[in-house]
């Protein structure tokens, strides 16, 4: 069944704040809570979900720089958080002496707004003024505000712009390069900034230089600062579609463009070169540099147009570059070696580029790598599925220490995590991990849940997650992470396998992790959840609408559904490089294929399903969430439906927000999977 967009009767839904939708939403809700956010089990578990978000024993992330790391702290007393700072050398011993700067709670309470902290970009040369990006209710729309941090106050008559899809940086202390929503013509099609300005202190924007323009077909326009020992490079970074980016210096002279692929990420300048990914093969010369690597390429020789690239990795099929960083002279590379961390530092001397690598525990994943061009110092978080976060500390060329542990948020004792493959429809090898009760057996009788993301090469690593453990797996529950193509896991290869006209490979993938764990003994499909989040949520979708016999539990959060429309609702039209464009009828051929909201079949037997969405999110139309819902009702599919007033594409913008939506999704699959043995399960709408 495909249904043309003259006929879609529920296009009303897509109104975000119509009185009449806003209605529909309301009622939606009050079945859901009546039915899953009610009863001892959940309420202990929101409870115990919020203690952990709130809690005073987890980790203080942050940005380093100045000789400061910049923190946003959320708890109880303060939900919306608290902006503060402490010197990098007491954080750097696990023993933090915070500063608050900024008490977003406070702000919003006299300004009677939800303002969510957003980030801050802070002027050169030891400046204490700050550029602050603050968004209600958790949109990617952002304020722009300046702030001075000796004050402790916003600056009058200072540097501001009104809601957009925007930001800046700071050329000098008196002078922003921004891009943001200027008026008529001057936002793409996919709602992002078609220009960048040059805006110095005491200008109206208005009278701003205009110091560069692209189509309006572009997906936008996004200018930086990247601020060195060795100087400042004001880059132009034109994005032509979601992957391919146009890289230009700006000069005097105005805009210079480096003669670089398109398909191209630049991750740090070092001694004068740019320290750039590539995800297409680059011919220089006689040299052919392929896919993956990762390459210093002098600026000089780019200015002239010629090219020098010196290569510093060289990943192979089983491997790829998943984050790069400058910590003063030296490069911390982050690699997936089949999906699981190593870590290596680099540093360039006169006989030429030195590796080490960094010793971390196998099957984990790093995270929260904190650098700073400016200090030796460096940081990153180790984590596993059942093993807290710790942090580690190290300067230069020094080993890292455990300065800061978190404690386990739940119960894993017992548990155990492996990792396994699964084949799919073309013979590709497809890796998963599977998590749960170290002696359980083969006999079918497991509750799974099946989580994936596959798009926009993206990577699913091993997490620690209170919520996983808490809600899933410290109940019984096994879970699995599948690394199916589409997403970064195996670099850019992974994913374009599945781009386009090759998306359903994403799916097949999908499909032969779950028949994998059937034909192994571990699951039946009465026992199998499946979930996934915005592009996930797009993935769980089209699973169940193609082969709904396989799973017994669907959560689609923030998803993309209706394909036809996708492009034209918010930043849609910025993905058409991942999807392809629906009103092409050859592509909408192969959209057509897959789009879950075309795809609902009336007499097919659905499992039930939980969608969710947020009506501040500006990113993923809720639109998408509330139509599919008013579908399936319309033809009596069981499915429940929860949209959080605020939140954004994150879906919450608070720990209340986020435990409360948690506890729902938790509550769901336990009722309704974990009773499947009995033949009994939540009750069905």
């Amino acid at each position: 069944m495909t249904l043309a967009q003259d006929d879609d009767p529920y296009l009303w839904l897509e109104e975000v704040h119509d009185a009449a939708a806003m209605e529909w939403v309301e009622a939606r809700n009050a079945e859901t809570a009546a039915t899953l956010q009610v009863g001892e089990d959940h309420d202990a578990l929101r409870a115990r979900l919020l203690a952990a978000l709130e809690s005073d024993a987890r980790i203080p992330f942050g940005d380093l720089r100045g000789g400061f790391v910049y923190n946003l702290w959320q708890d109880g007393t303060n939900p919306r958080g608290l902006w503060r700072r402490t010197p990098v050398a007491a954080y750097a011993e696990g023993k933090p002496e915070w500063e608050t700067l900024l008490d977003l709670d406070a702000l919003g309470a006299a300004e009677e707004e939800n303002w969510v902290f957003k980030g801050a970009a802070c002027a050169p040369n030891g400046s204490s003024r700050c550029l602050l990006s603050l968004s209600r209710g958790g949109a990617d729309a952002v304020v722009l505000r300046e702030f001075d941090i000796a004050t402790r106050r916003f600056v009058a008559d200072g540097f501001m712009l009104p809601e957009a899809k925007g930001g800046g940086s700071w050329l000098d202390e008196d002078t922003l390069l921004v891009y943001s929503d200027f008026g008529p013509g001057t936002m793409t099609d996919s709602g992002y900034a078609r220009t960048a300005r040059r805006w110095h202190r005491g200008e109206g924007i208005d009278e701003a230089e205009t110091v560069a323009e692209i189509p309006i077909s572009d997906v936008g326009l996004f200018p930086t600062v990247v601020r060195t020992p060795e100087g400042s490079y004001p880059l132009l970074m034109r994005a032509v579609d979601f992957f391919s980016i146009e890289y230009s210096l700006l000069t005097d002279e105005g805009p210079k463009l480096l003669p670089l692929p398109q398909k191209v990420g630049v991750d740090a300048i070092l001694n004068d070169a740019l320290i750039v990914r590539l995800r297409e093969d680059w011919r220089v010369g006689d040299e052919t540099y392929r896919s993956g690597e990762l390459l210093a390429v002098p600026l000089d020789g780019l200015l002239a147009g010629t090219p020098r690239p010196a290569r510093l990795i060289s990943p192979d099929p089983r491997t790829t570059i998943e984050d790069v960083k400058r910590s003063g002279e030296h490069l911390l590379v982050h690699m997936l070696d089949n999906v699981t961390s190593r870590l290596y530092l680099l540093t360039p001397g006169e006989a030429g580029w030195q590796q080490r690598e960094i010793d971390v525990r196998p099957l984990g994943s790093v995270r929260h790598i904190t650098t700073d061009a400016f200090s030796e110092h460096w940081f990153f978080a180790y984590q596993d599925f059942i093993t807290p976060l710790t942090l580690f500390s190290a300067h230069g060329r020094s080993t890292p220490r455990a300065v800061m542990e978190q404690p386990g948020f739940f119960d894993a004792t017992g548990l155990a995590v492996r990792q396994l493959e699964a084949t799919s429809a073309d013979g590709t090898r497809v890796p998963y991990f599977l998590v749960g009760p170290e002696d359980a057996e083969a006999d079918g009788d497991a509750p799974v849940l099946l989580y994936a993301y596959g798009g926009f090469q993206v990577s699913e690593t091993p997490v620690y997650s209170a919520a996983r453990g808490m809600g899933w797996l410290e109940t019984g529950g096994t879970l699995v992470v599948a690394n199916i193509r589409g997403g970064g896991e195996f670099g850019p290869a992974w994913h374009q396998a599945a781009l386009r006209e090759n998306r359903m490979r994403a799916y097949e993938d999908f499909a032969a992790v779950a028949e994998d764990l059937i034909e192994r003994g571990i699951t039946r499909p009465s026992r199998l959840g499946i979930m996934g989040g915005s592009n996930g949520g797009l993935l769980v979708g089209a699973a169940v609408t193609q082969r709904p016999e396989l799973y017994g539990a669907v959560v689609s959060l923030v998803p993309l559904l209706d394909m036809r429309r996708y492009h034209l609702l918010l930043a849609g039209a910025s993905w058409m490089a991942e999807y392809g464009n629906p009103d092409d009828p050859e592509q909408w051929a192969w959209i057509s294929r897959y789009s879950p909201y075309q795809n609902i079949d009336p007499e097919a037997d659905y499992p039930s399903m939980l969608i969710t969405t947020s009506t501040r999110d500006d990113r993923v139309h809720p639109g998408h969430a509330r139509k599919m819902v008013a579908r399936l009702r319309e033809y009596e599919h069981p499915v429940y439906y929860f949209e959080n007033i605020e939140g954004g594409h994150a879906g919450a913008a608070t720990p209340e927000h986020t435990a409360k939506l948690q506890a729902l999704v938790y509550t769901y699959l336990q009722r309704t999977l974990m009773a499947a043995a009995d033949g009994s399960g939540a009750d069905q709408q």
